[in-house]
């Protein structure tokens, strides 16, 4: 057995046996018992900690997560390894063949386009089936912007931002007509969302990363209206909704741009 306690330093070999052996038999039971679905909400939230540590530059947060991550990839290999399917080297083979595919202009294939080759390694021949190819896991904004990025490479887009609005303007309508009718809310909810991120795309804008500062915005702009009421000595759940909104407005005129 490998001593990984003395060790001076590790590579990735060692993580790749440390893996091994923690789900070996007379490893660690928890390990051990852990499928592809028991994890799948712990490789979600390290890749999301790593976006963290890149957002913030920290590096030894970034060397922390992106260990994390790392981890996640070994350990779903070393499960599929156990089932006899496929090994980490197997995956690394895969990875390799794929990249030097899409590179053809340093690996001496053919010419074409990133969007081209992507489709012909998936067999995907209509651009219907290279929306349907979109992975469904990724965040709905994330999405949603990729299936319109598709659409749009054919023609079918608004030409500016004006006519996004309007359709934007046309969805809230039609949502405004469903909550008073009470029938396709979430439909209709949806359309606004999808139309919501068509804007962003037609102004060039990461969706995601709007709405990630606007939920920023919120919290600073919550926090300093909390902070206010309690230095009067009022504690929010005190308020009316009257006083609550007044606070707020009082935030947005001295500062805030919600």
């Amino acid at each position: 057995m490998i001593d990984f306690i003395s060790k001076p330093r590790y590579t990735l070999p060692d993580l790749i046996a440390l893996v091994h052996v923690l789900r070996a038999p007379g490893g660690c039971p928890w390990d051990a018992a852990q499928t592809h679905q028991s994890i799948r909400r712990n490789f979600l939230e390290e890749t999301y900690e790593a976006c963290e540590a890149l957002d913030c530059d920290d590096e030894a947060m970034l060397r922390e997560e992106l260990g994390d991550v790392l981890l996640q990839v070994l350990f779903h290999a070393d499960i599929e390894a156990g089932r006899g399917r496929m090994t980490i080297d197997d995956i690394a083979d895969a990875e390799c063949r794929k990249l030097i595919f899409r590179h053809p202009f340093l690996f001496g294939g053919e010419s074409a386009s990133w969007e081209e080759l992507k489709q012909q390694e998936k067999g995907q021949k209509t651009t219907a089936e290279a929306m349907d190819g979109v992975a469904r896991s990724l965040p709905a904004t994330w999405r949603a912007e990729k299936i319109q990025k598709k659409a749009a490479k054919t023609g079918f887009r608004w030409e500016s931002a004006g006519e996004a609005l309007d359709k934007l303007a046309e969805e809230t309508e039609e949502l405004r007509e469903a909550v008073r009718d009470n029938t396709n809310i979430d439909e209709e909810l949806g359309d606004v969302l999808f139309a919501a991120v068509r804007v962003a795309s037609t102004l060039d804008r990461d969706p995601e990363q709007a709405l990630h500062a606007a939920c920023e915005k919120f919290i600073t702009r919550f926090a300093a209206m909390e902070h206010a009421f309690l230095a009067a000595g009022k504690h929010l759940n005190e308020l009316s909704r009257e006083q609550l909104l007044a606070g707020w407005n009082a935030q947005k005129r001295t500062g805030g741009e919600q």
